[in-house]
């Protein structure tokens, strides 16, 4: 017997977005640099932060606090660009420091800047402490094109790096190694100056209270911009005559940030309104969605699959409404423009026909060739940035994947025959795929010229309109577009490939896990779920303390290829677990096989020991009982991945259904009853939130297949469960 439900998870990337209460009256204006907001489109919050201009916290920065004051972060904030420097190999280095033992790609990168540099731990805590110094804290990830900036700008500077090396203890953070760490001082940077992102450059006092926060900086003064080397003289001062008032405001902050960010369910209050809180989702997405191009608010635009998700939930239970039918519409068009766009690669595509499990498919298969371990692990990330040719120094972004015109016709001169007038490939494929002579990339989206001249690569037409465009057939332009294609990939397989950090975190395997579950179940594919048994195999083996019955949060790729861990394994976060649990329960439900699900139970058990608040319900991101962390959150916003509580709230409820626990049923009711408030004001703060409530409504449904698992006939039944869209 078998016990199916269906659903879909999709793995992404990362959040940099939460919703903070009001902290902002607590600010002080101790250090006066005069910093106007400069009006470079690429300078600001993060486009992907829900931020309510009309809150509480919105009105009293706009009222309290000024560019005049230490508001370093909007001004010189460029968000989630991904993107990696550091020491290349081409010259011996100079300076050695603390962070060459260490084994994040990141921390590695900055292992001979001239700067002191400590990786987060006791050693720096107990410097700082012993010579009474402010914490400089920088964090930032491998692939982030404005963490290389800063470094080769201002951590690569001699002068700087002196500067800080005497006057603050150092210490640089991997944000994807230790994500509890970056939320908390984020938490800070963005309540204090209304944005944030990476790299963040925050100062601490010796007992870790942040006082003041930023983001980027310049090296210099440029203009009426404070560089680097001002606000470091300028907080060095601040320390040495008015230091008192730092640390009792960055105290004052905390503590309104403790309760502003305090997220917790009264005795009084009861799970939210499944159809209100679904409805009013529903029109916040649809007040934001963006009819040419799909996707929502205003470019640049991140992918969310969380919004997609509980789109088609939402059409999946009001089919008969017109508004169920836009929520498909809204999700489809906005799917169909990411496969067509430059997000998606076309040049190593597998085919055009079927296009979502031919998308599906491309991404799985380049996961699976570029991002895959031996071990059956999964990588972090690949870079944007990348060497143009062999012979350069400098790294350029999108060198790897972008195009000139002239390359295209030089790879592609041969004439068509019965195309109409002498056409070329070249000619055919540039139209088809939005080529320009001058570019494809809008000048505001490239304000340091990086991509000046250069093309990526957008489907502008269909292949009906291209073929009659130039006068052939629908299957000799397939033929021309594909052969073309393999052209392209064979002249980038050349290039200089991107940096791969080859980090493995429980956490986003967790997300893959799901991911290949799913989309084997769905398409029936075999070999996506023996990929998919591999990844569980590999965190069962490499990422699970049996000792300590515990997750550990990352493992690295050794020189020698194997699998490695750090002298102290930092311990699994909520993340790791709620993403885990997920994708087990996913790779149960295709596979039938019952140890997935003993597994899913186990972690589920330590998630709520280590995790959820007793007192007011929900799961704090990080162990709250951690003294070096001055902040316990609980995160309440689904960005790109969702949150963890979000996922928990669903994980809670099926197991509940497998194992028939009650007690996680009522679980999950008291995690969606603390974060009500949240979901009936702004659900579009928490679709996938959303999406749990909706299952508590409508109560999830069980399959039941009765036959032999290795059965013909149990197979087809099991096929036909899975060709179904059956959120609940």
């Amino acid at each position: 017997m078998m016990l199916m439900r269906r659903g879909l998870f999709w793995s992404a990337s990362f959040t940099t977005s939460k919703h903070i209460s009001k902290v902002s009256l607590f600010c002080t204006r101790t250090l006066k640099i005069h910093s106007p907001l400069p009006k470079n489109p690429c300078f600001g919050p993060p486009k992907d932060v829900l931020f309510d201009q009309k809150s509480t916290l919105a009105r009293s920065e706009r009222n309290i606090l000024s560019w005049d004051t230490f508001r370093f972060s909007g001004v010189f904030f460029k968000s989630m660009a991904s993107g990696t420097q550091g020491p290349d190999g081409r010259k011996a280095p100079k300076h050695t420091n603390r962070l060459s033992i260490e084994k994040s790609s990141y921390l590695l990168q900055h292992a001979h800047n001239p700067v002191d540099w400590f990786p987060w731990g006791q050693e720096a805590f107990d410097k700082a402490k012993s010579e009474d110094k402010p914490i400089f804290l920088s964090v930032g990830y491998s692939t982030c094109h404005w963490c290389h900036v800063m470094e080769r700008e201002s951590f690569e500077d001699e002068e700087i790096g002196n500067i800080l090396s005497e006057n603050f203890v150092c210490i640089k953070v991997d944000r994807e190694e230790r994500p509890d760490v970056d939320k908390v001082y984020m938490t800070f940077v963005q309540a204090t100056s209304g944005g944030g992102g990476w790299p963040m450059s925050v100062w601490l006092t010796p007992d870790l209270k942040p006082f003041i926060g930023g983001t980027y900086f310049p090296p210099r003064d440029s203009g009426r911009r404070p560089g680097l080397k001002t606000v470091l003289f300028r907080i060095i001062e601040q320390w040495q005559t008015n230091r008192e008032t730092l640390e009792s405001s960055g105290e004052r902050i905390l503590e309104a940030l403790r309760k502003g960010t305090a997220i917790s369910a009264s005795p009084e209050e009861t799970l939210p309104p499944a159809r209100d809180v679904a409805n009013r989702c529903y029109q916040q997405l649809a007040h934001s969605y963006e009819d040419e191009y799909g996707g929502f608010r205003e470019a640049p635009k991140f992918p969310s699959p969380v919004n997609l998700m509980f789109l088609m939930s939402f059409w999946a239970v009001n089919r008969s409404r017109s508004e169920g039918a836009e929520a498909l519409q809204m999700a489809l068009h906005t799917l169909r423009m990411m496969a067509l766009g430059g997000i998606h690669d076309h040049v190593a595509k597998v085919s055009g026909e079927q296009l979502f499990a031919d998308v599906a498919r491309n991404v799985l298969l380049y996961v699976s060739r570029d991002l895959s371990d031996k071990s059956g692990g999964f990588y972090s990330a690949e870079d944007a940035d990348s060497f143009p040719t062999e012979e350069s120094t400098e790294k350029r972004e999108g060198a790897f994947c972008v195009w000139t015109a002239g390359e295209i016709r030089e790879l592609l001169p041969d004439i068509v025959e019965g195309a109409t007038g002498g056409t070329t490939q070249a000619e055919i494929f540039m139209h088809h795929y939005g080529l320009k002579e001058q570019g494809n990339v809008d000048l505001a989206q490239d304000p340091y010229g990086e991509l000046q001249g250069q093309n990526v690569l957008i489907v502008r037409y269909s292949v009906e309109l291209t073929a009659a465009h130039f006068g052939i057939s629908v299957s000799r332009l397939s033929e021309l577009l594909s052969s073309a294609r393999a052209k392209l990939a064979e002249v980038r397989r050349a290039r200089p490939p991107p940096h791969l950090d080859t980090k493995m975190l429980a956490s986003w395997n967790g997300l893959m896990l799901s991911g290949f579950a799913r989309v084997g179940a769905v398409l029936g594919d075999k070999e996506l779920l023996e990929r998919a048994e591999q990844a569980a195999c590999f965190l069962r083996e490499h990422l699970w303390d049996e000792d300590e019955q515990r997750i550990i949060h990352s493992c690295y790729r050794g020189n020698d290829m194997e699998v490695e861990q750090i002298g102290s394994p930092i311990a699994g976060f909520l993340d790791d677990y709620a993403f885990v649990v997920c994708g087990l329960l996913d790779l149960f439900e295709a596979t039938q096989k019952v140890r997935w699900l003993q597994w899913a139970e186990d972690l589920q058990q330590k998630q709520d020991q280590v995790f959820w608040d007793s007192q007011g319900s929900g799961y704090f991101c990080n162990d709250p009982a951690d003294p070096t962390l001055p902040l316990a959150l609980k995160q309440d916003q689904d960005g790109a991945e969702p949150s963890a509580n979000s996922v928990s709230a669903m994980n809670l409820l099926r197991l509940s259904q497998f194992t028939g626990r009650q007690d996680w049923t009522q679980r999950s009711q008291q995690l969606l009853t603390a974060f009500s408030d949240r979901l009936l004001k702004v659900p579009i703060a928490l679709p996938d939130m959303v999406r749990s409530v909706m299952a508590h409504h409508y109560t999830l449904k069980q399959i039941v297949i009765s036959g032999r698992p290795d059965a013909e006939d149990t197979a087809s039944l099991m096929s036909s469960v899975n060709s179904l869209f059956l959120p609940h």
